[in-house]
């Protein structure tokens, strides 16, 4: 036989999971000459690479994955999805916990190519293109002493976390990240590009803020900068988790006179082996209060005293750093490759029962990576109207995210039901509400996060996305 003779040949057809949950064989030469760009087959050479996502507990084998580079291949892609009925699923950074940038059979648009921004010092505007990263911002943004309020971990995609709502360091000084979207470029399921602001399509500009990616594939965000930086006053103050509850509670105490120029949360886990800890505190359980003053530098010291008197920590690192160092500092925790599984509250307030719940779970950590963060948000966030955005929740607040993380597929259900058993317990003592980007891929909690604001959003599906084109997410079904 000869060598040519003996190859494999790839397939003329590719069949793709449809919305009704039926399969149709495509011809690959009409997919690429409806597309126009670069699609990637399971048998073609990166297509693994382009799969890949933040979660490695998700795996899923997309039909097609269509690399967009422009607004009119994602237009392209959008209209060839919804006329030959595919499932579809959009990609930014790939880091949404539920793993909602891949679709098993369907059509994958991975907006990673287009990474284009421009930023505006004079009139304080950046204008961002959906595959872009939080690091990326940051770097474009602090060049002109400038930032857009982001999120903690510098490799999360800009678009899946802005269309979430968006909070990290600078929520209580500026608010949510959809609180600074000016405006979006928006591609719907009908294949037509919309601008929406507070003027233009207010509704869908209303919805995009927090609804997640219900609504269509935004092409590029509009957002309003502030002053900040280079340098901050941040860092991690470390104490023994024998301290927890004593600690916690005057944490707690102490946000409430907090200026909006601080934001501290708490974690807890192993310590890592961090050379500035002692090493027999390596792989302990230790409580970290992680604080960032974006305030004038004259006013950190004051600003931060009343957290870092408190108990006796074994290392107090908190100083002037530049704000793209601190956004970055947890990273080295999160990179990609894991197997990962969050549950989440929103707490409105830590009593002695739930601060029991939490030192219970503490004491029996699945893993070496797994922690409980606590995460304050307030500030200029609560003076923004609860129906103002699809974001319910704008009272002060504490998030708490269960991290578990793990290495082998072994351990999935004991690190799982870890998760699982600290949430049930915490549900009495929280709000009821939830962090939509926060809900893993096996939880019904859309209603949970969008509260009062459910049935508009679920009207406004109606209108831009009647027949559920937009469900490979947190899923708002068209009313």
């Amino acid at each position: 036989m000869s060598t040519v003779a003996s190859r494999t040949l790839a397939p003329r057809t590719q069949a793709f999971r449809t919305l009704d949950g039926s399969t149709v064989n495509l011809e690959r030469t009409a997919i690429g000459a409806a597309l126009g760009t670069d699609v990637l087959f399971p048998d073609s050479a990166g297509y693994s690479d382009a799969r890949a996502i933040w979660n490695a507990m998700i795996e899923r084998q997309p039909a097609a994955i269509v690399r967009a580079a422009t607004e009119t291949d994602v237009i392209k892609a959008v209209t060839f999805a919804r006329a030959n009925r595919l499932m579809l699923a959009v990609k930014g950074g790939g880091h949404n916990i539920a793993g909602s940038a891949l679709v098993e059979g369907g059509l994958v648009i991975d907006l990673s190519p287009m990474r284009k921004i421009a930023v505006d010092p004079a009139a304080r505007i950046a204008r961002v293109e959906p595959g872009v990263t939080l690091a990326d911002v940051d770097r474009a943004t602090q060049q002109h002493g400038l930032v857009v309020p982001t999120g903690i971990n510098s490799t999360t995609g800009i678009a899946g976390l802005t269309l979430g709502g968006g909070f990290g360091w600078t929520t209580r000084k500026f608010g949510l990240t959809i609180d600074n979207l000016l405006s979006a470029r928006v591609v719907t399921a009908d294949g037509e590009i919309t601008r929406v602001d507070r003027e233009r399509h207010p509704d869908l500009y209303w919805a995009i803020r927090g609804g997640g990616g219900n609504f269509g594939v935004v092409t590029e965000f509009e957002f309003g900068l502030h002053p900040l930086g280079p340098e901050v006053v941040a860092g991690m103050v470390v104490h023994p988790f024998a301290d927890f509850a004593s600690v916690l509670k005057q944490y707690q105490a102490a946000l409430v006179r907090a200026s909006d120029d601080l934001t501290c949360w708490a974690v807890m886990r192993k310590a890592p082996p961090l050379p500035f800890l002692p090493a027999e505190w390596h792989g302990r359980e230790i409580l970290v209060l992680a604080m960032c003053h974006v305030g004038p530098r004259a006013g950190a010291e004051a600003a931060t005293a009343e957290l870092r008197k408190i108990g006796k920590p074994i290392a107090d690192i908190v100083g002037p750093m530049p704000f793209v160092g601190w956004q970055s500092a947890f990273d080295p925790l999160l990179t990609p490759g894991a197997r990962n599984y969050w549950k989440s509250h929103d707490v409105a307030a830590f009593g002695d029962t739930s601060i029991e719940v939490l030192r219970d779970a503490i004491e029996s950590l699945p893993t070496e990576e797994c922690e409980v963060f606590i995460a304050h948000v307030g500030g200029a966030m609560t003076r923004v109207p609860a129906a103002a955005t699809a974001w319910p929740n704008r009272a002060p607040h504490f998030v708490v995210n269960v991290h578990t993380r793990w290495r082998d597929a072994k351990d999935d259900e004991r690190c799982r039901g870890w998760a699982r058993r600290l949430h049930e317990r915490l549900a009495p003592h929280a709000m009821g509400s939830v962090y939509v980007n926060f809900i893993p891929d096996d939880e019904a909690r859309v209603n949970d996060a969008y509260g009062r604001n459910f049935e508009r959003l679920a009207a406004i599906k109606r209108r831009f996305d009647p027949a559920n084109l937009f469900r490979t997410n947190q899923n708002i079904a068209p009313r």
